[in-house]
């Protein structure tokens, strides 16, 4: 059975730091694209930041491009979101995703993620 938990939310001033992990269990891990997604009250889900199996594509939506650095350890089946810079417009459940890695340089959907993590709250605020 598949699971992912993510940890590491919590309340955080503007322009501090926050280090989310997703352990995974039940997958082939390195089979996997991992993606951290963001859910806003009120808003849609948006894909944060994604990586390939291997660790060697990644990449970042806009809104967090320079402050946000995906990361995974297929040897601990872990995969790590460093925020820095946080606004409050960070604020948000995150959630890590899994979507089979098909394809090389693929950037996922959200309806390409099979498995999901039940999130970890993020709140930026003074």
């Amino acid at each position: 059975q598949s699971q992912l938990v993510e940890s590491g939310g919590g309340l955080v001033q503007p322009g501090g730091s926050l280090r989310l992990s997703c352990a995974v269990s039940g997958l082939t891990f390195d089979g996997y694209i991992i993606g951290w997604v963001r859910q806003a009250p009120g808003k849609e889900r948006e894909g944060v930041s994604w990586i390939s199996g291997s660790g060697g594509w990644v990449n970042y939506a806009d809104s967090v491009k320079g402050r946000f650095a995906i990361s995974r350890d297929n040897a601990k089946n872990t995969a790590y979101l460093q925020m820095n810079s946080l606004k409050p417009e960070d604020s948000a459940v995150y959630f890590c995703a899994a979507a089979p890695d098909l394809i090389a340089n693929y950037d996922p959907v959200l309806s390409d993620y099979d498995y999901w993590g039940q999130g970890t709250q993020v709140t930026v605020s003074s």
